[in-house]
């Protein structure tokens, strides 16, 4: 699954501009490359390899000021050297794959949003790499296959569990989609991720298209417009809202969005959205 995100987020790369802005303010496709790229002053999958070895110590690095840095320092980089950066990101996480001892996979390392096993913040670049193909469209790039989106999806789902079963959470939940989706059961022992076949989903669900899914995870689409057009379900609003101490305890994480418009809707639910949420 990363591997593939790799591969199409860098034939996508290649074909669009680097100097076009994007949807994000203030970025360049140049800066979207930037970040996501390993250089000699930014090598985050070895820093996180080397905090899996080491027991996970120390505190979640800030992404804003990471990001703020990395696309500074290399604001003038040429197009060869963002892409030849971006090869070497997606050559160090085949090694890894291919060269570290399995053990190191359920390590905790620290991450973004706190201590994950290794192995899911690896996948978790799946969900980044889907989140940036869907920028670079803005700067003319294709859209996403299908397979790089659900990619995406898993690797949601995977950290949201991770983080469920971290706090102890009892519940599952599943993000849909018209092709199959995920889903995760979490408890205080640990987390499953599963599969779920087309048009099939229990409890607690967001039901959307991939692409919107991850929009509204991401945070680039407000999520309340495409649910009052029924672009966006969510069921059993009441055991979504379990998930709600993720959102308290790692505010900036992804899918983060989605849980706080089920917390809205449950504190208004005499409003049209509470309605709408009722009839799903």
């Amino acid at each position: 699954m990363v591997l593939g995100a790799w591969d199409t987020f860098l034939a996508r790369a290649e074909t669009v501009d680097l100097e076009r802005s994007s949807r994000l303010p203030g970025w360049r496709a140049h800066e979207i490359c930037v970040h996501l790229g390993c250089w000699d002053d930014h090598t985050a999958l070895a820093d996180l390899i080397e905090s899996a070895r080491t027991g996970a110590h120390g505190t979640p690095p800030d992404p804003d000021a990471v990001n703020a840095r990395v696309t500074a320092a290399h604001r003038d980089a040429s197009r060869e050297e963002v892409l030849a950066a971006l090869r070497r990101n997606r050559d160090a996480t085949a090694r890894y794959l291919a060269e570290e001892p399995v053990e190191l996979d359920t390590a905790p390392a620290v991450s973004v949003v706190g201590q994950v096993p290794l192995l899911s913040v690896v996948l978790g670049q799946a969900y980044e790499l889907a989140v940036h193909g869907l920028d670079l469209v803005s700067c003319g790039a294709e859209p996403p296959p299908a397979d790089v989106l659900q990619s995406g999806l898993a690797a949601l789902v995977d950290v949201t569990g991770g983080l469920a079963a971290d706090l102890g959470i009892v519940g599952r939940v599943t993000l849909a989609t018209p092709d199959g989706g995920w889903g995760f059961d979490s408890d205080a022992r640990g987390w499953r991720v599963r599969r779920v076949p087309a048009g099939e989903h229990e409890g607690p669900a967001v039901e959307a298209s991939a692409d919107l899914l991850l929009e509204a995870a991401s945070g680039r689409i407000n999520p309340v417009p495409a649910v009052a057009m029924r672009k966006l379900k969510v069921h059993d609003v009441g055991g979504l809202l379990t998930l709600a101490p993720i959102v308290q305890k790692v505010p900036g994480i992804p899918g983060g969005p989605i849980l706080q418009l089920a917390a809205r809707t449950v504190g208004g639910a005499g409003g049209v959205l509470g309605r709408l949420f009722r009839k799903g």
